[in-house]
């Protein structure tokens, strides 16, 4: 089993830094990160981070859905703690 010395082996694509930080800056990258740390049910610290890569028209292109997303989320929060009469 293996590789015989007469077939080379196949070699991945590989692509440029430049090539992979075009495609990056134009589709975006979005990391939402949510931890909580806890101690015998006591919360020691809470981390909330949303980071955003992305070229400037991209990040424009979609601020406004992401706006309309964290919007929704607020008022569902909101309606939650509303008391009921």
């Amino acid at each position: 089993m293996g590789t015989s010395p007469t077939q080379p082996m196949a070699q991945p694509d590989s692509s440029s830094l430049a090539e992979v930080l075009d495609r990056v800056l134009d589709k975006g990258i979005v990391v939402d990160v949510f931890a909580r740390l806890s101690l015998v049910g006591i919360e020691i610290l809470t981390v909330e981070a949303r980071v955003v890569a992305s070229s400037v028209d991209t990040f424009l292109h979609y601020a406004e859905e992401i706006a309309k997303i964290e919007q929704a989320e607020l008022t569902a929060t909101t309606a939650a703690e509303a008391p009921t009469a």
